[in-house]
């Protein structure tokens, strides 16, 4: 695989807009060397390329922009090991709370949702048995 990558590159690969790309760059989740005239290309290296793919990955999971940088940024700093890991664990934690709160919320709105349907059959149960009966 190549060692530098254009926005169009990763774009494709992650199946991503350019536009994606240059906003995931605002957020300081990508830094890509800048060249040509005015610096007006990108040019992204397998770190992008790997920050891009912890950062979609942290998406999937529900995690925010932010939250997926500070815990990439988190990553590549020179810091130590077992506190990386702790505040990871902890925000994993936390997420895992959020995500089961959801669940939790999404199971009483279906169960609601089937309470209504039963009632919504009973009810035209009665009426096509009535209009049967002449």
């Amino acid at each position: 695989m190549a060692s530098t990558y254009s926005i169009s590159d990763l774009a494709r690969e992650f199946d991503l807009t350019t536009r994606a790309m240059r906003f995931y760059e605002d957020m300081g989740l990508l830094q890509p060397e800048r060249t040509g005239p005015a610096g007006r290309s990108r040019t992204y290296s397998s770190r992008d390329r790997t920050r891009l793919k912890l950062t979609l990955r942290a998406k999937r999971l529900g995690f925010s922009l932010v939250e997926a940088k500070e815990l990439i940024d988190m990553y590549d700093s020179p810091r130590d090991t077992a506190a990386q890991l702790e505040k990871f664990l902890l925000v994993l934690a936390q997420h895992q709370q959020q995500l089961e709160a959801q669940m939790t919320d999404l199971q009483a709105n279906l169960d609601e949702l089937k309470v209504h349907q039963r009632e919504a059959r009973a009810l035209l149960a009665k009426t096509q048995s009535r209009k049967a009966k002449p």
